[in-house]
């Protein structure tokens, strides 16, 4: 692990993971600029944990429900005040960890309490430029004691009493592994959805089963110029519109207490 700056913040990386022993090595070395490394694993039953263990005594399980309950489980338990936190699938560049070593030297100026990272996405092994990928950013460096995640079961976002900044540098993202591990993955978001969906929705018609999955479709593929980044553009733009679709076949059945 490198020496660390003694006029700096000294930061927490928390990484969240299950069966990710193709990716926990990279994105492990990719913190080792971190005071501290805390592993926050559900049960993998891969080689992710022997792996983490060659970076980081702190590892901690806990079973995973979804990932905002599994973050806050893990945020306070953190030593130090200001957290990265890196998803499996992330990493951190060499410009990106510049940059969060130089913010950590004054980080809660003028009571910002957390930065928003944007990420250079990848899918299918090519980098995703639109597609409503391009502005696609996530708040990660942030202080333990005033920041938390929303309770949502699916794309829960930091709430604060703070300010939020940005960073001008981003994560490496590549939640791609294959492309039936990648439906396996939307399908499961869908299920999430549909659970916090049920209270804001009213009764299902053919608007929510064909008008709202079209859109999705057409939204990323023809609006945010999905087209322009190939047939993976139009991969994601299916997929998008597929899982609007399943988010209210799900609903319809949790409602009927169905499976």
């Amino acid at each position: 692990m490198e020496k660390k700056a003694s006029h700096r913040e000294k930061v927490t990386a928390i990484v969240p993971c299950y069966n990710e022993e193709h990716n926990i090595r990279k994105v492990l070395e990719s913190v080792s600029f971190a005071d501290e490394i805390m592993v926050v694993d559900s049960f993998s039953t891969d080689k992710t944990i022997e792996i983490a263990k060659e970076y980081t005594d702190f590892i901690i399980q806990r079973e995973y429900e979804y990932s905002a309950s599994q973050k806050n489980w893990a945020i306070p338990q953190a030593n130090h005040e200001w957290i990265i936190l890196v998803d499996a699938d992330e990493c951190v560049t060499p410009e990106l960890k510049d940059e969060i070593l130089k913010t950590l030297e004054n980080p809660g100026v003028d009571n910002i309490t957390g930065y928003w990272i944007k990420r250079m996405n990848h899918f299918m092994g090519e980098r995703i430029n639109y597609s409503g990928w391009r502005n696609d950013k996530v708040i990660r460096l942030f202080h333990r004691d005033r920041c938390s995640y929303q309770d949502k079961q699916v794309h829960a976002e930091i709430k604060t009493d703070g300010k939020i900044a940005f960073l001008k540098n981003k994560f490496y993202h590549n939640t791609y592994t294959t492309l039936d591990a990648y439906y396996t993955k939307m399908n499961r978001y869908a299920a999430w959805q549909a659970n916090d969906y049920d209270k804001k929705t009213g009764k299902l018609t053919p608007y929510h089963f064909v008008i709202k999955p079209f859109w999705g479709f057409f939204k990323h593929y023809i609006i945010q110029s999905g087209f322009r980044d190939g047939l993976p553009g139009l991969v994601i733009g299916y997929i998008q519109g597929y899982t609007v679709f399943m988010r209210y076949v799900k609903l319809w059945l949790l409602r009927r207490d169905r499976k």
